[in-house]
């Protein structure tokens, strides 16, 4: 069974940083991408960053100079470092990966860490 494992989540104050980490396991044959998406209560998930297999990422603009992903493919592990954070980066921020598992790519999503960010 594949699993998306976060964690690194919590209270940070503006200014300041976190490093979320998301670990896939399980029987994988193959890693598409990786990414992660926040979510606030009664809004849209969105895409906050990703990292493609062959080391492409992608940001959202308002975390572009701030926010880091990487990936080590080793360990299946994808890294999101989160610098001068703002309180406005206050959400649920939820690891997401397409994995090829056995017949064809699909989604997975972990289950959300929460980032409070104080001013």
């Amino acid at each position: 069974q594949v699993q998306l494992v976060e964690s690194g989540g919590g209270l940070a104050q503006a200014g300041g940083s976190l490093r979320l980490s998301c670990a896939a396991s399980g029987s994988i044959f193959s890693i598409l991408s990786m990414g992660w998406y926040r979510q606030a209560p009664g809004k849209q998930r969105e895409l906050v960053a990703s990292i493609r297999s062959g080391g492409t990422t992608n940001y959202v603009e308002s975390v572009k100079g701030r926010f880091t992903i990487s990936r080590d493919n080793a360990k299946n592990t994808v890294y999101l470092q989160m610098n001068s954070l703002k309180p406005e980066d206050t959400d649920v921020y939820f690891c997401g990966a397409v994995l090829d598992v056995g017949g064809g790519w699909k989604d997975y999503w972990g289950q959300g860490t929460q980032v409070t960010v104080s001013s």
